[in-house]
């Protein structure tokens, strides 16, 4: 048996059961799931697979597994847009709801699953009169607008996998995925609009296009009606093409192991990674956590997760899974706090949502905000909570859990990547007794293990969170580059997937995730996480939010240096940054007091929400900063620099 390998300090020991009455009309109550994925997981994922997903032709292989690579379902054959619209409108359900869409401005579209089907059909008919054949990369970059799902599905439904490049991206990040997928059209729109302003996509577009070679056609959704430039001959509109678009176009038989998408990590320290997904395996494991996540009642649910189309959460749980599984979301375009702060929580009252998923950065920007805002607001009939993109701090979900749910909803907090596809470590919540911060066990089906610097299994404490054994929604490589796959993934640990994340197991075997290991400092000889200093901190019941880095010192070979958002009107000052040290010396000992407390009304997040460590480490040490184009507000790395110059350092 393995040794801890990250130390694990930080202790929580509150917990939560399901509700008798949430238990009484859960899809799952019991143990039977895992028991049978246990006694037989390849079975079950195949059992799942016919259950959740319309085959056109069965598969007759489940697996067949040459490490590092598989191949899931072989020999079946489906459509993934026909199973998330044709088959609802065959089934009579075409009224029914798909999206809910309110953009920034106020303005609103209702679009029901015929609705959708309509306008996939036209737009993969429109592709396919500009060129794009089965097996053609189609770049899309856009704004949360619904012409988004349909250019994704439009893409599946002939058989051309999409690359979707983040609106919130530069022209050289576009540029580099356009070039590395060798994408034959683009589609794009004049803007976005993002706090009251319009943000102009079509511009970005333009620029990145220069100095590549494949695009042939560039369709232009009409969004913000800014006047932008136009290339004859290249450029199309999107609604004239739509206009005299046949509203049949017939899905494309797909092999399960056809290519559906690439998806590109953002690559903030190397080249960006093109993420290759395929179709019955993904499809499979996005509607399968999709609905037992979140316990999904597809006739009563109203569902909506916050994240952005532009990353896999959206791709998973905003577009495939949900429609998969015929449920009735919300998509919203633009910031939390426009027109107010309580933009959020007044969408959720006016649509009934009823589950909600969104990340611990925008949980703990609503704590700093204030109880207020979603006080002014019915939300009586939310009945799950979900978390998704990093650690949440137990703090942060205990106010989640009964700020936002009423101290009634269960918070089901998860764990995945873009290259796992789906959900991998969550718990079920008619069955998990929960602990604020732990995303509990892997789910049905799944192989997970922490492990020590030797690859052994750790049964208590913190080391190396591993994969054990292939899944249905697992990456299938990285684009035109194999052995990068194999050295990025597979290397590190013989016979299992390395996710990069450190994990700390507690006595109940419980998963507690630590952040990447990268994160990880060493503070005189102790391997200590980032997460588990920041979790002391927010536990002070005037922080907000904060973030840790580790920083050179010539003493302790790394020193803590705290970024703080305080709550409300809590004053900043040097009696509160002593008094934060010895909060955290007391929660997890005296060498995870940080060396230095810089109070900063804001942090360094991309548009996504996850805060950018590596800027506050460059700060930290006195660095150049790095690329910021992806950042929200690059404003505010320049007042966190001025306030570091004035911030007090212990001795």
């Amino acid at each position: 048996m393995g040794e801890a390998t990250i130390e694990a300090y930080y202790l929580e020991d509150r917990t939560f059961p399901p509700s008798d009455e949430f238990r009484r009309n859960a899809l799952v109550s019991d143990d039977a799931l895992h028991k049978e994925a246990e006694a037989d997981w390849e079975g079950f994922w195949a059992g799942q697979a016919r259950e959740l997903v319309t085959w056109f032709k069965d598969f007759d292989t489940v697996l067949e597994w040459d490490l590092p690579f598989a191949k899931w379902f072989i020999g079946g054959t489906l459509n993934v847009s026909y199973n998330c619209l044709d088959r609802h409108v065959e089934a009579g359900r075409g009224d029914k709801v798909a999206y809910h869409w309110e953009g920034e401005p106020g303005d609103t579209r209702t679009i029901t699953y015929a609705d959708l089907l309509d306008e996939v059909s036209r737009f993969a008919n429109v592709l396919k009169s500009l060129g794009v054949q089965k097996g053609d990369r189609v770049a899309i970059y856009l704004p949360m607008i619904p012409e988004l799902p349909v250019a994704m599905l439009a893409c599946a439904r002939i058989g051309a996998p999409h690359s979707v490049v983040f609106g919130g991206f530069s022209a050289d990040a576009l540029r580099g995925r356009i070039i590395d997928a060798e994408a034959k059209v683009l589609i794009t729109a004049d803007g976005g609009w993002r706090r009251g302003s319009a943000v102009p996509l079509k511009v970005s577009a333009d620029e990145a296009l220069e100095g590549t070679s494949t695009i042939e056609h560039v369709v232009v959704v009409r969004r913000t009606e800014e006047d932008v430039p136009f290339t004859e001959g290249r450029d199309r509109w999107y609604d004239e093409l739509m206009r005299d678009a046949d509203g049949d176009c017939p899905p494309e038989h797909m092999d399960a192991e056809d290519l559906l998408y690439l998806l590109y990590t953002s690559g903030t320290t190397a080249k960006p990674k093109g993420i290759m997904h395929t179709t019955g395996g993904y499809l499979t494991h996005a509607a399968f956590t999709h609905k037992y996540v979140f316990d999904l009642h597809p006739d009563t649910d109203v569902y909506w997760c916050g994240a952005d189309i532009g990353w896999v959460t959206g791709h998973s749980y905003i577009v495939y899974g949900p429609l998969a599984n015929g449920a009735t979301s919300v998509i919203y375009e633009g910031s939390p706090d426009t027109p107010g702060k309580d933009r959020l929580w007044a969408i959720a009252e006016k649509y009934g949502v009823t589950i909600l998923y969104t990340a611990p950065t925008a949980i703990r920007t609503f704590m700093k905000w204030g109880t207020e805002f979603p006080e002014s607001h019915d939300l009586s009939k939310l009945r799950v909570l979900g978390s998704v993109g990093e650690p949440i701090n137990p703090e942060a979900w205990v106010w989640y859990w009964q700020h936002i749910g009423g101290a009634r909803c269960p918070v089901v907090d998860t764990w995945w990547q873009t290259e796992t596809g789906g959900i991998m470590i969550s718990p079920l919540p008619g069955v998990t007794t929960l602990k604020p911060g732990s995303a509990t066990f892997p789910l049905p089906g799944i192989g997970a293990e922490v492990v020590d610097e030797q690859g052994n299994k750790i049964e208590r404490g913190g080391g190396y969170l591993t994969l054990t054994r292939p899944w249905p929604g697992m990456l299938r490589g990285i684009y035109g580059d194999p052995e990068r796959y194999k050295q990025t993934y597979w290397s590190r640990f013989e016979g299992r997937y390395f996710a990069g994340d450190g994990c700390k197991i507690d006595d109940d075997g419980y998963f507690w995730l630590l952040g990447r290991i990268d994160d990880v400092m060493n503070i005189s000889g102790h391997r200590v996480s980032t997460t588990e200093v920041e979790s002391a901190l927010v536990d002070d019941q005037n922080v907000a939010e904060a973030a840790v880095v580790g920083a050179k010192d010539e003493t302790t070979g790394q020193a803590i240096i705290a970024y703080v958002t305080l709550r409300g009107s809590v004053e900043p000052s040097d009696d509160r940054g002593e008094q934060l040290r010895e909060h955290v010396a007391k929660k997890i000992g005296k060498f995870g007091r940080p060396k230095t407390i810089i109070f900063t009304d804001d942090l360094p997040k991309t548009r996504s929400g996850k805060i950018m460590r590596r800027l506050l480490k460059d700060v930290a040490e006195g660095r150049d900063l790095g690329d910021t184009t992806t950042l929200a507000d690059p404003a505010v790395v320049d007042e966190i620099k001025k306030r570091a110059q004035q911030s007090p350092q212990e001795d």
